[in-house]
């Protein structure tokens, strides 16, 4: 038999979780590691659906599934994210996929059933090839619930079969940028693993992402208090359980391009990354994932790295490898719904202003002498 319960982020269900990952199509955002650091930092209310097997002999996890309670405007209805906090970029559960239709049921009736939830749930950057979105999709259908399909992306990936470029332009000028780098002096690459070690080398990428343009901008992680206190919790709580790491290209021992490695099953995440503006022209970034990306699978266990970026970005340069991503929002009430139907009518407008946002930076970008400091180097 299989229940459903919801709850708060629980530190109880770190063993449970570990086992279900191995099962299970990962995703390290619903880490009950990553969810307690929103809640304990107040940086999102969040829902946590648990499907259990109610076997005989024992109680086991055989599904989770934590959604994020928003509320846009004051007046405005709340609805579930999936993405479960900022900074998250993959909304999928997590469910054995002996169970998949069953538990992902069992979840929407849940949703349905709870009086303290909101009917309404929003699916931004939802695996659209995992066992579990399949099974959504037949929910839906058998339930007649109403959907708005957003959008569909690419979204790069990598695995050790397939995925990363071997050959070509791209190859050549990285090598040609590490020759030229080496020139300069000792160049190297570390990643270590050791809790202790992986806090300190996070604030050197927090330091290097606040003196880059994101720090001009205002978009680095240091800018905000409430964002920096949330994301260094999260990195430790997930770097004691060995789930979180920082690389670094480094020349001469000084830290020029960092990159931060989350860890869920045998995947692996390339999850924020900085570099040295004094060093753009080696594209120390590029240079780096491509250095991690070969070690990672070199050295056994990860078998798929997940971007967390857009095809657009520059690994989409580096791996060959996609996977379709969508969004789309849900109504999971048993009758029509006004508060689907306004958060449908604003999502739908977001889309239309994000893309028009995207066609005017494209003109911008052309004008003689402009140049974007996001094309000076990878980010």
């Amino acid at each position: 038999m299989i229940t459903v319960t919801v709850c708060s982020p629980r530190s109880d269900l770190t063993q449970m979780w570990d086992d279900l990952v191995v099962r299970a199509s990962p995703n390290v955002f619903m880490s009950p590691a990553a969810l307690r650091a929103a809640q304990n930092t107040m940086f999102a209310v969040i829902h946590v659906l648990c499907a259990w097997d109610t076997g005989i002999d024992s109680q086991k996890l055989i599904g989770l599934w934590a959604l994020q309670e928003r509320q846009i405007f004051p007046l405005w209805p709340s609805f579930l994210e999936a993405l479960p906090f900022e900074y998250a970029f993959l909304s999928s559960p997590v469910i054995d996929p002996a169970y998949s239709n069953e538990v992902m049921a069992a979840f929407f009736t849940a949703i349905r059933t709870n009086r303290q939830l909101p009917n309404v749930v929003s699916l931004k950057q939802l695996d659209g090839e995992a066992p579990s979105y399949k099974a959504m999709q037949q929910v839906i259908a058998d339930g007649g619930h109403r959907v708005l399909r957003l959008s569909e992306s690419l979204r790069p990936v990598a695995s050790p079969e397939t995925g990363v470029k071997k050959s070509g332009s791209t190859r050549k000028k990285l090598r040609q940028d590490w020759n030229r780098l080496a020139a300069l002096g000792a160049v190297d690459i570390v990643n270590a693993r050791d809790a202790k070690l992986a806090v300190q080398d996070f604030e050197t990428f927090l330091a290097l992402e606040m003196q880059s343009w994101k720090g001009a901008e205002g978009t680095a992680l240091l800018c905000n208090a409430r964002d920096a206190r949330f994301v260094r919790d999260m990195f430790a709580g997930l770097a004691v359980q060995g789930n979180a790491s920082v690389a670094m290209l480094r020349l001469d021992g000084r830290a020029i391009a960092a990159q931060v490695l989350l860890y869920c099953g045998t995947t692996a995440y390339t999850w924020k990354t900085a570099f040295d503006a004094e060093f753009a022209k080696f594209s120390p970034g590029t240079l780096l994932i491509d250095k991690v990306t070969e070690e990672l699978f070199a050295n056994g266990g990860i078998t798929a790295i997940d971007s967390c970026s857009a095809e657009g970005g520059f690994m989409g340069n580096l791996w060959t490898g996609r996977r379709t991503m969508v969004d789309m929002l849900v109504d999971v009430s048993p009758q029509w719904s006004a508060s689907f139907a306004m958060e449908a009518s604003r999502q739908i407008g977001r889309e239309r202003l994000r893309h028009l946002r995207d066609r005017v930076r494209g003109l911008s970008w052309l004008q003689p002498g402009r140049k974007s400091p996001r094309l000076a180097a990878p980010q």
